[in-house]
């Protein structure tokens, strides 16, 4: 609903990656703890953290979420996606004072199995919020006439990991790069070429919707 559900959505993400449960300033942080470009949560350095999952890549949309994650810990795929469901929603539900689910139906998840699908899919969570724009939108169809201003619009929205792969210090605590490693050098300028040299055919085949 606003930046404040935001921001307690990466709280929860870096938060419920964790094999203990969260501790007890999980029910209260200040909107102050994750504004910070370096953030980390404050009692993160009193507890060592077992990661579930790697978090490669991330995207919060309006009414949904895109993630690029890999397992660390048998069954941690799951438990964190449980965890981070159910948690996001007992605070929205607080907030709003509502009850019930908050999330519409199962998580849907797909593997990466070919090299073009995992060149792809980056690209793909992250741009996401060109949907926001009625002008970027055709993003989906694989063709795009303003790529300098879908580039612009990118750069604007800080919830995903677009910035931190851009080199700007976003969330860089939520996430792990390293699967990606030099793949693409330039991010910037990677998916600047991209945006502009966009192919219809990879973009439909490997949608997520």
């Amino acid at each position: 609903m606003d930046n404040r559900d935001h921001a307690r959505f990466v709280h929860d993400m870096y938060e419920f990656n964790d094999t203990k449960p969260a501790g007890n300033s999980y029910r209260a942080f200040p909107m102050m703890d994750i504004v910070s470009p370096s953030w980390v949560p404050r009692h993160a350095a009193e507890r060592e953290r077992e990661r579930l999952v790697d978090i490669h890549a991330w995207c919060l949309m309006g009414n949904h979420y895109h993630l690029l994650i890999s397992e660390i810990k048998e069954g941690g795929l799951s438990a964190f996606l449980r965890k981070l469901n159910v948690g996001y929603a007992k605070y929205f539900n607080e907030r709003y004072r509502r009850a019930g689910t908050l999330f519409q139906g199962r998580t849907k998840k797909i593997l990466i199995r070919n090299d073009a699908h995992f060149l792809h899919i980056l690209h793909y969570i992250h741009l996401n919020p060109l949907d926001f724009n009625q002008k970027t939108k055709e993003w989906r169809t694989g063709r795009l006439s303003g790529h300098v201003q879908a580039l612009q619009n990118l750069k604007k929205h800080r919830w995903s990991s677009f910035l931190d792969y851009c080199g700007q210090k976003n969330f860089p605590s939520v996430i792990t790069r390293d699967l990606f490693g030099d793949i693409f050098g330039n991010y910037d300028k990677t998916i600047a070429e991209y945006l502009r040299t966009m192919d219809s055919d990879i973009v439909n085949e490997y949608t997520l919707e």
